[in-house]
């Protein structure tokens, strides 16, 4: 199974769950990791499977200069592809990650697991619910 591992990260904790996401499909899939720069929808046809993490930027939305629109130019493309959502947040209470879960429904894409949160770092349980979103992505 080939996944695509897409993720923003300004301070480095999305990109802490993303290693760990990494980490836990080692061996067990064949996990590109990509900046969303440089992924489009040209690229979806490429993967099995897609996991997409951002922080909580701004008013809680996704990261407005490169993953937004990234993620806007593909997003219509995810119907009925297997997807997980991982990200961070220093305030708030996770609503941008409850509007990008709805986008993504709205959209047609299938969530292999609930989203995965974690505030600032990621600590003992957001790590072990992202192996656990891992492995539900490529069951």
């Amino acid at each position: 199974m080939k996944i695509a591992l897409v993720y923003y990260s300004g301070t480095g904790n999305t990109e802490a769950m993303a290693n760990a996401i990494a980490d836990e499909l080692q061996g067990k899939a064949d996990v590109e990791t990509i900046d969303p720069a440089a992924f489009g929808p040209g690229d979806i046809a490429s993967y099995d499977a897609f996991a997409f993490g951002c922080p909580a930027m701004g008013a809680e939305v996704l990261e407005e200069d490169v993953f937004e629109p990234m993620f806007a130019s593909i997003e219509k493309s995810l119907s009925g592809k297997r997807i997980m959502l991982f990200g961070s947040y220093g305030w708030g209470d996770g609503e941008w990650m409850r509007n990008w879960e709805d986008r993504c429904l709205a959209d047609g894409a299938v969530l292999a697991s609930e989203p995965v949160i974690a505030n600032e770092a990621p600590d003992d349980d957001a790590i072990e619910a992202l192996r656990k979103a891992a492995d539900a992505l490529i069951s």
